[in-house]
């Protein structure tokens, strides 16, 4: 969601006012929900993670709280004028499920850009009391529709976040965290607009003013702490959307003079150190949150202070991903944490070069993780090669190109990369074969392969990439100098594999290689 503002209602308050709404909204929200658990994981730097699992709500996010405590709070008046809200997704499931427990008419704004998954989601919970109006390409456009559908029929606006009895609701988790056995000694907090947050702040605080409590925002998206820098709420010009959970543009007015106060501090964390939490969070609790429900780790390690020995609180605010992001995810994670590196690597256009090439690299026992060639020129070939290994290995790759002479640059960064463009001209090619191989996923399987082929044939197209199964497949196009060549070389493919299934002669055609 990237709302703008939220059109905030005249409400005066301070700390010890939220505090009391906080306790008031539990005798509201429990009536829909016991308490969410909260796990226990020793990390290594020798702290104790307290993992906040608002994942296992039945919205899979924490949302709902701040929207049954608002609705229910003024049940009376959301039951004769109906409510309207707007959202990309949580919030809006948070309204459907109120709205369906307290038998209350909603209408809900979705961008028509939302996840599928969500809005079907919404729909569910929601049932018949719920419409779903999917309005405009972004937030923005939901919400002024959503604005406008409230001003013209009077129904209750339900605020994402900049409001008190929405940051009450929120506010119960931590509540719940403070009266367990393991109270956290510091607690990072994610930040959109601000109202999980200020609940949370304001609620750890009360119960034990040491307890320190960070803020978390995403880069792209800080506006909190463009916020904090101008003294009030001001505009972002764009806002990021990896970690769509929070992807705010403007910070609350009621949020942000709670938060001004209350935190201890404010981290923004980059898209690389989100998602290697991301997978430290499946490695170590086996749970797969969606990126702004990662951000709390993300700060824990970016964080300057002394973690040792302490109970470090982390909220794990959501687990709302939708499947087809699970690839970007993964391909990110590697580059992150610089176990992964792409090469593009200059190599005569000969037989047996890039055989010669992976020999020379054998040793530092690197998996090829892609491999992208297509031959457009005569004399030389320009492989995209993927490794991956320990950083010791990646920083040793580059010495021993040099050393052995190999032109290369880096091309991890380039916009183009994950699109897997390989360009090849096809008029360089002689007697092709075409087909897609399935190598074994282990070290030195493809170089195994191309030493027995190596006298054979020239690869003109290779297309490879590592996808987490026991078998890699890889799109290539073999020549030959002659066509006995090219029998002997299907003659040991036959005989000696990997296994492969030649394309279709419509795809050859298409290829331009019929």
């Amino acid at each position: 969601m990237i709302p703008t503002s939220s059109k905030p209602q005249a409400q005066t308050f301070d700390v010890a006012t939220l505090f009391r709404e906080v306790m008031l909204a539990r005798t509201r929200v429990y009536r829909v929900a016991p308490p969410t658990p909260m796990e226990i994981h020793s990390m290594e730097g020798d702290w104790r993670m307290l993992l906040k699992r608002e994942d296992l709500s039945e919205i899979h996010s924490y949302k709902w709280r701040g929207a049954f405590n608002f609705i229910s709070a003024r049940v009376a008046e959301a039951k004769a004028q109906g409510v309207v809200a707007a959202s990309a997704g949580n919030h809006a499931q948070g309204v459907a499920k109120s709205a369906a427990i307290l038998g209350v008419k909603a209408h809900l704004f979705m961008p028509k850009s939302a996840q599928r998954l969500k809005v079907e989601s919404v729909a569910r919970l929601g049932g018949d009391l719920t419409k779903i109006h999917q309005v405009g390409d972004s937030y923005d456009e939901a919400a002024e529709a959503a604005h406008s559908f409230a001003e013209e029929t009077g129904c209750l606006y339900a605020p994402p976040y900049d409001d008190v009895l929405v940051m009450a609701g929120q506010g119960v988790l931590a509540d719940e965290m403070m009266t367990t056995p393991d109270r956290p000694d510091v607690v990072f907090v994610q930040i959109g607009g601000g109202g999980l947050a200020a609940g949370v702040a304001t609620v750890l605080k009360s119960y034990d003013s040491r307890t320190r409590v960070i803020g978390v925002e995403a880069e792209g998206q800080a506006s909190m702490a463009a916020a904090f820098q101008a003294g009030q709420p001001v505009p972002l010009a764009k806002v990021d959307i990896f970690c769509d959970g929070t992807a705010v543009k403007k910070a609350g007015h009621l949020t942000y003079p709670i938060l001004k106060e209350l935190l201890d501090d404010l981290i923004v964390v980059s898209t690389q150190e989100v998602v290697a939490a991301i997978e430290e969070l499946w490695r170590v609790a086996r749970v797969l949150p969606e990126p702004s429900g990662a951000m709390g780790l993300a700060a824990a390690r970016r964080w300057s202070g002394d973690l040792a020995g302490l109970n470090v609180g982390v909220i794990l605010s959501g687990a709302n991903l939708d499947f087809r992001r699970l690839g970007q995810i993964s391909k990110s994670i590697d580059a992150s944490t610089g176990r992964a590196v792409y090469y593009q690597v200059t190599l005569p256009e000969r037989r047996g070069m890039m055989l010669a090439f992976l020999t020379a690299i054998k040793p530092l026992g690197l998996n090829i993780s892609h491999l992208m060639v297509g031959q457009t020129e005569a004399d030389l070939a320009y492989p995209i090669i993927g490794f991956e290994g320990d950083q010791p290995r990646i920083q040793a790759l580059e010495g021993l190109m040099i050393q052995n002479g190999y032109e290369f640059k880096d091309v991890s960064n380039r916009p183009d990369l994950p699109f897997r463009v390989a360009p090849f001209q096809p008029s360089f090619f002689q007697f092709p074969f075409a087909a897609i191989l399935n190598f074994p996923e282990r070290p030195g399987a493809l170089t195994e392969f191309l030493e027995r082929i190596a006298a054979l044939t020239n690869i003109s197209y290779f297309n490879y990439v590592h996808s987490g199964e026991q078998v890699g497949r890889a799109l290539a196009v073999f020549c030959f100098d002659n066509l006995t060549n090219r029998e002997r070389f299907l003659a040991d493919l036959q005989a000696n594999g990997p296994s492969f299934t030649d394309l279709a002669q419509d795809t050859i055609n298409a290829l331009g290689l019929g």
